[in-house]
C-alpha cells in the first residue's frame, strides 16, 4: 500500500487540486508565518499572499509529490515573509497616508491563531530566557530590538566599541533562539 501524501497531485491548474492544496497547507503556513511574525492578522495576510502567488505561479510547479508541493509553498512563504520584512515600514506608513483601513481579524480567530501558533508558550520563553541573559546582553538587545536602535547608537549608549555591542546582541540573539522551542512547520505537527 503506498503513502497516500507521496501520491503525485494532479495539475494545480485543476481549480479542485488548487482548492485540496490550500486546504491541506494552509494551515500549517499559517502557523509558519506566525511564529515568525508574532502577529495573527499579519500572518493571515501572508498566507493570503503566500497562495495568492502561489495561484499565480502554478504552472511552474514541477514536483510529483505532495511533499514536495509543501516544499513549493514553504519556499513561497519563505519570499512573501522576507518581502513583508524588507517593506514593511514602508508600506504600513503609505497604508496609513492613503487612509486605507485593513481589515481586522475577531478576537476568537486571533486566539484560535495564537493558540495554533502556541505564541504564548513562544512569548514566556522569550520572557523568561530574556531575564536570564547577563546584564549587558539584556541592554544591548533592549536598544537594538526593542528601540530600534543602529549598532554605532547602541556602542555610545553603552560606551562600548560597536564591534563589543555587535557582539554583545548576537550572543543574546544567539542564547534567546537556542533557548527557544523549535518552530513545527509540518501540517502533523500541528493537526
Amino acid at each position: 500500500m503506498t503513502n497516500p501524501r507521496a501520491r503525485a497531485p494532479r495539475s494545480l491548474d485543476d481549480p479542485v487540486r488548487f482548492a485540496e492544496a490550500y486546504r491541506t497547507h494552509s494551515r500549517s503556513i499559517l502557523v509558519f508565518l506566525t511564529r515568525r511574525t508574532y502577529d495573527p492578522e499579519t500572518a493571515l495576510d501572508l498566507t493570503a499572499e503566500t497562495f495568492a502567488q502561489a495561484f499565480a505561479g502554478r504552472r511552474r510547479f514541477r514536483g510529483s509529490t505532495d511533499p514536495e508541493l509543501a516544499a513549493w509553498l514553504f519556499a513561497i512563504a519563505r519570499h512573501v515573509l522576507a518581502r513583508f520584512v524588507r517593506r514593511g515600514v514602508a508600506e504600513r506608513r503609505a497604508l496609513t497616508r492613503l487612509g486605507v483601513d485593513v481589515p481586522a481579524l475577531e478576537p476568537d480567530d486571533i486566539v484560535r491563531i495564537v493558540e495554533l501558533a502556541a505564541l504564548t508558550e513562544v512569548r514566556s520563553a522569550v520572557v523568561q530566557h530574556f531575564s536570564a541573559l547577563r546584564a549587558e546582553q539584556r541592554e544591548a538587545l533592549r536598544l537594538r530590538v526593542v528601540e530600534e536602535l543602529s549598532y554605532a547608537e547602541v556602542a555610545s549608549r553603552l560606551e562600548v566599541s560597536e564591534p563589543t555591542a555587535r557582539a554583545r546582541v548576537s550572543r543574546g540573539l544567539r542564547a534567546l533562539a537556542g533557548a527557544l522551542p523549535s518552530p513545527r512547520t509540518t501540517q502533523e505537527t500541528i493537526a
